[in-house]
């Protein structure tokens, strides 16, 4: 849906993008507490619609020309100020002079490249937009209007099971076995832990899933980590032989691909995050990176049948005591 922004008090300017209505519209959260919309487009795709400015009050508005931009950039919140353009496409709508009533003007880029993902996350930006420039003498008038972007991916040929074994010397030992490495972002999770020596007293024991944001190069890189769910899946003490099945639908939850090394500015990576802790709330941890891949889309019916179950989540095992 186009929205109005005011040049001064003379003009008002419209960006209408053609069969807007009839995409479908991504929610992200922009900010803590806001969340927006946004029309949904592919790598390929061309981006085309229309711009009007309608002047106010019969007033005249001079120009040193109209143009519209479309821009792919990525923002670093550590860097504020500097914005790194990856794809960047002008057109000029008018030549200098002035504009004494409303005018339309179309545009169309064909066929535009949209190499990565949109993404909002902690510490970074990927945003592709159309931007809207009427130059004047004292200061531009800009206008932005945002576009989401979506790349899908074959299922990976190969995806093996993880295996690993973990412990501590005569005290606990344990494997755990997870069916895949690279998952879906409507897959299910399925895995199993098996007991091999336990000689601690072990409370409970959670598995999350981790998402671990890194911006920016060394010796200015970060790293911010936030855990996307968290649940419980043993309550009480294990004994020997024992396994613990795993269940965790990815559907319900707020995840996006896996992202490596995104135009040298950015990674984004998932891990599962095994935990136990004992009697005495010592932690016992083993983390191992899971990869994530956006596949198109399932049916209605599929998605309700795996939002359904997201909801469940993990059911939680109770131990022996």
């Amino acid at each position: 849906m186009a929205s109005l922004f005011g040049l001064g008090s003379s003009a008002d300017i419209e960006v209408v993008l053609n069969d807007e209505d009839k995409r479908k519209l991504v929610e992200v959260k922009v900010d803590k507490d806001k969340k927006a919309k946004y029309p949904l487009y592919f790598d390929g795709e061309s981006v085309s619609g229309k711009v009007q400015i309608r002047v106010r009050d019969g007033k005249k508005v001079e120009h040193q020309g109209i143009k519209i931009e479309w821009v792919g950039h990525i923002e670093l919140f550590y860097d504020r100020g500097n914005h790194y353009e990856f794809s960047s496409l002008a057109q000029e709508l008018a030549a200098p002079g002035e504009l004494r009533s409303s005018a339309t003007y179309d545009f169309e880029f064909k066929n535009v490249e949209k190499q990565y993902e949109s993404y909002f996350g902690i510490n970074v930006k990927l945003r592709y937009f159309v931007r809207v420039t009427v130059s004047r003498r004292l200061s531009d008038i800009i206008k932005e209007k945002d576009v989401w972007v979506y790349s899908y991916r074959m299922p990976p040929e190969v995806n093996n099971s993880i295996k690993m074994e973990v412990g501590i010397e005569d005290c606990l030992h344990i494997e755990f076995e997870y069916n895949k490495s690279k998952y879906h972002l409507r897959d299910v999770i399925v895995g199993k832990i098996y007991f091999l020596l336990v000689r601690i007293k072990i409370k409970y024991m959670e598995l999350s899933i981790i998402r671990r944001e890194t911006t920016g190069a060394a010796p200015n890189q970060y790293n911010e980590s936030e855990t996307v769910t968290k649940f419980e899946i043993m309550d009480g003490a294990p004994v020997r032989g024992e396994t613990i099945p795993i269940r965790l639908f990815l559907s319900g939850f707020e995840l996006t691909p896996t992202y490596r090394d995104v135009n040298k500015k950015f990674s984004t990576r998932y891990y599962l995050n095994l935990v136990l802790v004992d009697e005495e709330n010592r932690r016992y941890f083993k983390q191992q990176e899971i990869t994530l891949y956006r596949l198109k889309e399932d049916s209605e019916e599929q998605n309700e049948i795996a939002g359904g179950a997201s909801a469940a989540g993990l059911s939680t095992y109770t131990g022996r005591r």
